[in-house]
């Protein structure tokens, strides 16, 4: 933790203070529950499960698609906290299957339903395939499973959302953006809370994440030196789910105040600092065939080939917001916490326009990205997408 925190810029802990003036009721409710966490084997589904599963839950069940990661978080539970008095079972199951809905019927009684699955990679929409599957799971697959927990009781049903959903420039965002809409619909029928987050700090898949894989395959340090952003660690990202799903009113938006501890930070600072807690000095290259090349006889020397270039790809955001001028806050509830309040505030004739269009596509199984990009302009007429025709794909 003490590592990562000096990584992202930071001294402190984030939300330490408003966890300690809410544990108690956290843990009386929690034990006191039964949770389903979808994509529990996540990097933040992971992180969620380890705070609900420390606070001994009368039921924790854990859904993800991947059975490797599922593996690796019963291994880290097990070897972190043990084992609790209540019903834990992990089940390697899509959202979107039937096996996941025969799963729903055969059991089905929850408290609370958290929805952290997600496809959150801006280079998922480079193609119109993995685009569609970006909406199935961030959009279809959340109303879906909202849908079950109304039908089954659920008492709660929290979803994760992003930062990227406020003001949106890429389609990952967008779709989040219209996600909620799709929420605000559903709170009539059913309490939903949810969260928007910094980055968290070597998630699966992310940059951070990569700069381990980089080391120990003796490969370059790429990043690029003109983003910046805010980073929380993942248990960070658990406890501001947990206390979003089991303190926020219906629609409520949680996310971490801006304030002198969370401060703003470039990858490239992020892979400098990263590099001199392993023992390298970074060695700036001025190409990929020269980071790559030196990447054979620099480490040996105790320095890392870096290639730290300016961001030219599709869906990237110059500067990382958590809410618009047009939203409520309540920033006096929580320390470190914000909150976004709602009204039941949709476009009921847009939200079915938006199904119908995409079903559509979806049954005839033909499709372009620009039909997409047209139909989320129609759902977020000030929608900032900017296409270079460049992707991450593109680049090392």
């Amino acid at each position: 933790m003490d590592n990562i925190l000096e990584l992202i810029g930071r001294d402190k802990v984030l939300f330490d203070t408003d966890i300690a003036n809410n544990n108690n009721e956290l843990k009386r409710i929690v034990s006191a529950s039964r949770f389903l966490v979808l994509g529990g084997a996540g990097s933040i589904g992971k992180a969620v499960t380890k705070e609900i599963f420390k606070r001994n839950p009368l039921k924790l069940h854990v859904v993800d698609i991947s059975e490797n990661n599922m593996v690796e978080l019963v291994r880290d539970i097990r070897s972190s906290y043990g084992y609790i008095s209540g019903d834990f079972q992990t089940f390697a199951l899509d959202i979107g299957s039937l096996e996941y809905d025969a799963f729903i019927k055969a059991d089905g009684k929850y408290d609370y339903v958290l929805n952290l699955s997600a496809l959150k990679h801006v280079r998922s929409e480079k193609d119109p395939f993995t685009l569609m599957r970006m909406i199935e799971v961030n959009i279809l697959n959340t109303n879906k499973t909202i849908e079950q927990s109304l039908a089954a009781g659920v008492k709660k049903f929290f979803c994760v959302s992003t930062d990227k959903a406020a003001n949106p420039v890429n389609m990952m965002g967008a779709s989040k953006r219209i996600m909620e809409m799709f929420l605000m619909r559903k709170s009539e029928s059913i309490a939903i809370s949810t969260a928007r987050f910094a980055n968290v700090a070597f998630s699966d898949g992310s940059l951070l994440h990569g700069f381990n894989q980089r080391l120990e395959k003796k490969q370059p340090i790429v990043a690029p030196n003109d983003i910046k952003r805010y980073f929380v660690t993942p248990q960070e990202s658990g406890e501001l789910c947990l206390m979003s799903c089991i303190f926020g009113e219906n629609r409520d938006i949680f996310f971490p105040k801006l304030s002198e501890a969370l401060h703003l930070i470039t990858f490239a600072d992020i892979a400098v600092h990263y590099l001199k807690q392993r023992g390298y000095e970074p060695h700036l290259c001025n190409s990929e065939d020269e980071a790559r090349e030196l990447a054979k006889t620099l480490p040996a020397q105790g320095k890392w080939p870096c290639l730290f270039t300016s961001s030219d790809t599709t869906g990237e955001k110059d500067f990382e917001e958590f809410f618009t001028e047009n939203e409520t806050l309540d920033m006096a509830r929580y320390e470190n916490l914000g909150i976004i309040k709602n009204e039941p505030l949709y476009d009921q004739a847009m939200l079915e326009h938006f199904e119908h269009r995409i079903l559509a596509m979806r049954e005839t199984l033909s499709w372009t990205k620009d039909d997409i990009v047209k139909l989320f302009f129609e759902m977020i007429p000030d929608f900032g997408h900017k296409e270079t025709g460049k992707y991450l794909d593109a680049k090392m």
